[in-house]
Order: structure tokens, then sequence, then C-alpha cells
């Protein structure tokens, strides 16, 4: 029997068991420079550990479709990692909750293109999947000695579609 996952929109209610969703929505936390900017005041709860330190990657990844199949979902026990897009496009967001140290049931999420996301120490996700060209993003991660990588290959996929 195939395993099908819906996805659904990105929102911190549904998404802050995972991590952050970062955006500029609603109105700004405060006016800065002379009136003519709107902080959106810190957005996300950045963890790298005791023995890590902020880093800041481009990542280029190569765009993907829906149905996507999901083969792989990772984790990083030593610190959080955001993603924030450098372009206007949605790109999938895939999460699963810890079932006694391996990934459970995804979730599949899909931005609206101009929405980040900041992901938890320890959560388990699927790659960065953009889905459309060019698939460039800023990334803040832990930089630090200790591995902070741990891979989990499904041999029973699950296949990622349109939540309609």
């Amino acid at each position: 029997m195939p395993r099908t996952i819906r996805t659904e929109p990105l929102t911190q209610a549904a998404f802050a068991a995972f991590g952050d969703v970062l955006d500029a929505s609603g109105p700004p936390d405060r006016l800065i420079n002379a009136g003519l900017c709107g902080r959106y005041h810190d957005r996300a709860t950045l963890d790298f550990g005791p023995d890590g330190r902020a880093g800041i990657s481009i990542f280029y990844a190569q765009p993907r479709a829906l149905p996507y199949a999901l083969d792989l979902l990772e984790r990083h026990p030593e610190g959080s990692q955001a993603f924030i897009p450098m372009t206007q496009h949605p790109f999938l967001v895939i999460v699963a909750p810890d079932d006694h140290g391996t990934p459970g049931i995804p979730r599949a999420f899909l931005t609206d293109g101009a929405q980040g996301i900041n992901l938890h120490r320890c959560i388990w996700h699927g790659v960065l999947t953009p889905l459309a060209a060019p698939g460039l993003f800023a990334v803040i991660d832990r930089i630090g000695r200790t591995p902070n990588l741990q891979e989990h290959p499904l041999s029973d996929p699950w296949t990622i579609v349109s939540g309609g």
C-alpha cells in the first residue's frame, strides 16, 4: 500500500513542535531607521550547544517536484538549523517527530514563498527541498568539532503530494 502524505500550509501553530516559522506577518514589533524599517524581532530560538558557534552558509540545492519520494530523514543533535530562502519561491519542509530514536510519521509543509524556518535541535527532517530554481538559501547552523548529523534512510519511502 503506498504511503502518501499531503502537504499542508506552513503556519507557526502547525509547525511549533518542530521549530520556528520565519516571516514578516502582522505588524512589526517596532519601527527603526527613523520609522522607515519594520523590525520583526527575535523570530527564532537558535541553539548551538555548549561547544558550537553560529555559522552562516549558503546552500544551492537542486529543485525537486511533487510528487516527491521521501527516502531519507536526518537530524542535528548538537544544534538548530535555520533556512532562509534567498528567492521568493515556495519550498517543501518535511519533518517528523522522534519515535524512540527513529523518525515517526512525517508531515510535509509548503512555504508561501516569503517564509523561512528554524528547525530545533534533534528534529528529524527531510533534505532541503526547493520546488523552483534557483534553490538558493542562507543557512544558519552550528559550527563545531563534534558530529552534528544523523541520517535515517527509509526502507519504505513516503510519497509527498500536493495538499490540493
